[in-house]
């Protein structure tokens, strides 16, 4: 989980603090240096924790605290202001142009997830913006970075440029704006080469696209899991080339999150995209605000609206909801919700957007098996369709077939069935409680143990 670890050590030291009727300020201090130990374990840069910590003392010690809030409360509000503001304050949009095509051109080092990246983006903006992105293979030494984009463009049904052999990258670049301009493609994302490290031969050619071209954004792609290597070469870039925003890759997969809470302070350019995960609709704005939501646990749940929105079939959902009032909820129509949800990413990410849920795993008695949602959908496959309308009917020897069936034991269909029975329970008891306000469910999702 992104920032799993900053997340957790931030966590327990405000907890520490809660139950205090007024924080003094040792207890200011004290919390402050355990932050600031945080911070730099997550690889967050010294001189940003250093003015980070100076500006949250400022704010915390000897000021009024809001009738609203407790002592505590109002340091949270603190950090997480001082924290959002370290990452940018406000969401960093991409500069549309008023006279199409907008120019995009994608820079990094090699190995930063460039190309994967470009197929993203333009399926972000084609999705969410209506726009028509065109794609450029303008990375000619690397092989098979062409063929790459290519296969990426047919997946995801957006049109690549690429020129013919020896053409050289300011020539793409060149001739590309030109075909989207015949082409009416608005949007125009130039995949560029990179380098191992960067050099005066990488960043001359750059530059003479930069010329050539004029984007109206450059956008560095850097991996998220390379920690201050990764402001380290945003420092380099921006100083060479001028950059006009940050791409952080892999960022589901940084338990640290240095680079995140480094690369604006360092550099001044904003992350205005973020990686969360290989899939080709991966890739989400950023909003600092929600990540430092994130951060000290309190979720993000617009993002989690957001996705909802986009991924749940609102008619599929207005028909289930319909099912649920009657009573007729069956093992087809679980099926259906649980594929629903997982368009929504892995159960980890989304706890992580629920205030508080961040932790999930280490609640006690609480743990969930991603593997364990492909065994419940393989056991209910291997279900007749009118033993998944009618679960009652199942009996010993139709339950060893579905466990040969699926590949699972009878245990596991025994518990699939169990725990679908209670579901059922729960759904009439959550439809009495929104009638008579009752509480407490207690039930557990097929996935959780």
């Amino acid at each position: 989980m992104v920032f799993e670890g900053l997340a957790d050590k931030l966590q327990q030291t405000f907890k520490k603090l809660r139950g205090r009727g007024k924080l003094t300020e040792t207890d200011v201090n004290e919390a402050m240096r355990e932050v600031r130990m945080a911070l730099l374990e997550a690889d967050v840069n010294f001189k940003v924790v250093k003015d980070f910590i100076a500006k949250i003392k400022e704010r915390a010690v000897g000021q009024e605290v809001m009738e609203s809030l407790t002592p505590v409360q109002y340091v949270i509000k603190i950090v997480n202001d001082e924290l959002t503001e370290l990452m940018g304050g406000t969401q960093s949009r991409i500069a549309i142009s008023s006279r199409p095509p907008t120019i995009v051109m994608l820079v990094g080092l090699q190995g930063a997830g460039k190309t994967t990246t470009a197929g993203k983006l333009a399926n972000l903006l084609a999705k969410k913006q209506s726009k028509r992105p065109l794609l450029v293979a303008a990375d000619i030494y690397r092989p098979a970075a062409i063929k790459q984009l290519q296969v990426l463009g047919e997946q995801l049904e957006i049109s690549v440029y690429a020129a013919e052999p020896n053409t050289s990258p300011v020539d793409i670049a060149r001739q590309s704006v030109e075909y989207a301009l015949s082409h009416t493609r608005d949007i125009v994302i130039i995949d560029t080469a990179g380098r191992l490290h960067i050099n005066e031969e990488l960043m001359q050619e750059l530059k003479n696209i930069k010329q050539a071209v004029k984007p109206h954004e450059i956008l560095l792609v850097v991996d998220a899991m390379t920690g201050q290597d990764a402001v380290t070469v945003a420092e380099s870039f921006n100083n060479e080339l001028g950059v006009d925003g940050v791409i952080l890759t892999k960022l589901d997969g940084d338990a640290r999150g240095g680079a995140a809470l480094s690369v604006k302070a360092v550099t001044g350019c904003p992350i205005k995209f973020a990686g969360m995960g290989e899939k080709l609709d991966a890739l989400e704005p950023f909003h600092p605000d929600r990540m430092a939501s994130r951060i000290l646990g309190m979720g993000d749940v617009m993002s989690l609206i957001e996705k909802a929105q986009s991924a749940i079939d609102l008619e599929q959902a207005k028909a289930m909801e319909k099912k649920l009032r009657k009573e007729d909820f069956t093992l087809d129509d679980f099926l259906d919700q649980l594929q629903q949800v997982r368009k929504l990413g892995s159960f980890e990410q989304i706890l992580s957007m629920l205030p508080g849920m961040g932790n999930l795993k280490k609640m006690q008695g609480l743990d969930f098996d991603e593997k364990e949602i492909k065994h419940v959908e393989a056991i209910i496959r291997s279900m007749t369709k009118k033993e998944r309308r009618s679960p009652d009917i199942i009996n010993g020897s139709r339950r060893k077939r579905i466990a040969m069936g699926s590949g699972t034991r009878v245990q596991d269909v025994n518990r699939l069935l169990k725990q679908f029975a209670e579901a059922r329970k729960m759904m009439k008891r959550f439809q009495e409680m929104q009638k008579g306000g009752k509480k407490g469910l207690g039930f557990k999702l097929p996935f959780m143990r």
